[in-house]
């Protein structure tokens, strides 16, 4: 899944030449946390709402309102901003975007081009419709978990079993984590099973691996095989 089909277009950027002030008024107005901080049309940092927390005025100063106001429209977005933040490109994938944000403990990434000219942005909330988009919550799809040995083999087989119940296909991921040595987990997200035919269909897959978990989004089941798997 490459970012470009899933980052943020319109993206709100902030001056460097403005005032923290109005980094606050364009966090808080687009409710959005990252702003890419821009300069004669090139991205030269970001700004958080981190990090105007961090150039906030204590809560124990003595300053009133309006001397706080005064002070907060002085200081220059330039002056509190991240340098040299981390970028992605539009070609990159959405599992290396998040994996940047997860290392760095970051919101956002500034998506640029080649000529790095600013194209977009990636946020944790797009990593969540992407999540949301192959759980398939809004179709009422069937998600079904098996552990199989890293091989093509039974994944293949379940995927032939699923079309000959009228089964289709949206989406398979695997993942190694929480699997033992020489094992995989895979994740079939599928469309159109008469569910009547559901529990023969989860009898022949357990023929070819072993079935950890069943959720069927539009009737609300879920069914956990074994907790310990």
């Amino acid at each position: 899944m490459l970012i470009k089909n899933w980052m943020s277009k319109d993206v709100i950027t902030v001056d460097a030449d403005q005032s923290m002030q109005d980094a606050i008024f364009l966090l808080q107005e687009h409710k959005i946390n990252i702003l890419p901080v821009m300069k004669k049309g090139n991205i030269i940092g970001i700004i958080t709402d981190r990090d105007l927390k961090k150039a906030s005025p204590s809560d124990a100063t003595t300053l009133d309102i309006h001397e706080l106001l005064y002070l907060v429209s002085k200081i220059r977005v330039k002056n509190i901003m991240t340098r040299k933040p981390y970028t992605v490109h539009p070609n990159d994938t959405v599992e290396e975007a998040a994996a940047i944000l997860l290392e760095k403990k970051i919101s956002g990434l500034p998506v640029v081009d080649e000529t790095n000219r600013l194209v977009g942005i990636i946020t944790r909330s797009d990593l969540f419709r992407v999540i949301a988009s192959f759980a398939g919550l809004g179709k009422k799809g069937i998600e079904i978990a098996i552990r199989f040995k890293d091989l093509l083999g039974p994944i293949r087989d379940v995927g032939e079993l699923i079309h000959e119940y009228g089964g289709r296909i949206a989406a398979i991921l695997s993942s190694e984590a929480d699997a033992p040595s020489g094992f995989i987990n895979v994740y079939f997200r599928v469309y159109d099973i008469d569910r009547e035919k559901l529990p023969l269909l989860i009898k022949q897959i357990e023929e070819k691996g072993t079935m950890l978990y069943m959720v069927d989004h539009r009737k609300g089941e879920r069914v956990i095989y074994d907790d310990s798997k």
